[in-house]
């Protein structure tokens, strides 16, 4: 009896081997596509968020002006309903844009 658990605890122990060398072998292989790949590809750039006055309140005034259109569409939706008028705002909307913003926002005035 003690044998055929000796051979079994081998036999587990030589699977357990095999498992982690497969393993080793996997992770190895990976690290070095992943250094091949790195050394043939460009780093990209990383986008870093400006955090300075002037971003945060153009970020606030872009979420404004989208709100605004929102609102707008969600409005003309609600009162008339029609799909071809809905439309036709979201264009006019889009056409306008530009000009609410520079008269809203514009420091100069």
């Amino acid at each position: 009896m003690s044998k055929e658990r000796a051979r079994r605890r081998a036999e587990r122990e030589a699977e357990r081997a095999r498992a982690i060398r497969a393993n080793e072998l996997r992770q190895a292989r990976r690290a070095r596509r992943r250094a091949l790949l790195s050394r043939m590809l460009p780093r990209p750039a990383r986008a870093a968020r400006q955090g300075g006055l002037l971003a945060r309140r153009r970020r606030a005034q872009n979420a404004v002006v989208a709100l605004g259109l929102l609102l707008v569409q969600v409005l003309v939706w609600l009162v008339w309903g029609s799909l071809l008028l809905s439309f036709g705002v979201l264009v006019l909307s889009l056409l306008l844009t530009p000009v609410v913003v520079t008269l809203a926002f514009d420091r100069r005035i």
